[in-house]
């Protein structure tokens, strides 16, 4: 026998069957197919275990998708290098938060310290009022829901919970999707790999839409953040002394919160419009209804002239389910989920929609064969 043989055993021709080989082909079809079954659950239970992970991946995708779409917007002016466009966009971004710090940082920083006082002022006054009619409510029960909302549900808000926990998620986001978006068709071409090679086309192409439609979703959700930030400021600091009651208090950090939270629709209006009443009942009756005034204002003109506009040219999505899967994902994720339950949604939508037109599409050749 030779060295090689000493070394590693007899060569496979001389070893025998293996124990765990199946003689019977129908037993041993049954053995494969409950492999994968195994495998299949296996892989669920561990997407629902680095659920997190996978979440911070897809906010990252979504960051990324906004760079390149300003990236894209860039081109079609400046012929230049895609890095030099990415980069452009990226000392954008930093240049306006940048300003926002030092510019509006002192005003704002201000008024974020004088609103907790004003809000928790008012919710007692509610709660006060309530009791009055007859309600036994507690303000420490109040606390405690917001709490709870706050701070979301289960293991995977736990860890991702807290300040460091936070700014870590979005410090993590905002380094991955800088370095999805500074060569995209790397990170696709390597998940294209992983697809069988007469579904890579297909694969292709979906993506491709999914692409499309988020940058429109996103630039629409831009846009109308942008929108509703300016227009509340505005009507909170001008309008009231249009009309003799005087600005509303904490106008800029009302503008700044509506325009952050229009990134979560639904949700996200009924809290900037919760702050926007209470601060403005802090001032007296005439500047609470005003502030009541100026929510449905911005509100309705969202709702019927920028959100239409912008469905025309993204996914149409049902509110209720949005709703839904943003109360789901809020549960589940906390904050992170559910700003992120929109955009999810969408490229679900957009996957199963390509899904059913290519079954539609064999269906029809099938038919006329």
């Amino acid at each position: 026998m030779s060295e090689t043989d000493e070394a590693h055993g007899a060569p496979p021709e001389r070893m025998g069957r293996s124990p765990a080989h199946i003689r019977n082909p129908e037993l041993r079809f049954e053995a494969m197919r409950a492999l994968v079954w195994a495998a299949v659950a296996g892989l669920f239970v561990l997407a629902v275990y680095i659920s997190q992970s996978l979440l911070v991946i897809f906010g990252a995708m979504v960051f990324a998708t906004m760079i390149d779409g300003g990236t894209r917007l860039l081109g079609r002016y400046l012929a230049i290098a895609r890095g030099w466009r990415v980069a452009i966009v990226i000392v954008a971004m930093i240049a306006f938060f940048v300003w926002l710090g030092y510019f509006a940082g002192s005003q704002i920083s201000q008024q974020a310290a004088e609103f907790p006082a004003i809000v928790g002022e008012q919710i007692g006054r509610l709660l006060g009022l309530l009791r009055e009619q007859g309600f036994a409510i507690q303000q420490d029960d109040v606390q405690d829901v917001a709490a709870s909302l706050v701070s979301g549900v289960g293991t995977v808000t736990r860890a991702i919970g807290g300040i460091f926990g936070g700014f870590a998620t979005i410090l993590l986001i905002l380094i991955i999707g800088i370095y999805i978006a500074i060569d995209p068709n790397l990170y696709e071409r390597g998940v294209a790999w992983m697809v069988p090679a007469h579904q890579r086309k297909v694969f292709h192409e979906t993506l491709e839409t999914m692409s499309f439609t988020l940058r429109r979703l996103l630039a629409g959700r831009l846009v109308g953040m942008f929108a509703e930030g300016i227009f509340t400021w505005a009507l909170l600091a001008y309008g009231g002394q249009i009309i003799g009651i005087g600005p509303v208090p904490m106008a800029a950090l009302l503008g700044l919160l509506t325009g952050l939270l229009a990134f979560i629709p639904n949700i996200g209006a009924l809290i900037s419009g919760a702050l926007m009443v209470l601060v403005g009942f802090s001032g007296g009756t005439d500047m609470g209804l005003y502030t009541i005034f100026v929510y449905l204002l911005v509100q309705n003109f969202d709702g019927y002239v920028l959100i239409p506009m912008i469905a025309k040219k993204t996914v149409d999505l049902a509110p209720a389910l949005v709703l839904g899967a943003q109360l789901i994902f809020g549960v589940m994720f906390g904050i992170l989920g559910l700003a992120l339950a929109d955009p999810l949604l969408a490229m679900i939508k957009v996957g199963l929609e390509r899904r059913a037109a290519r079954l539609d599409n064999e269906t029809s050749a099938e038919a006329e064969d």
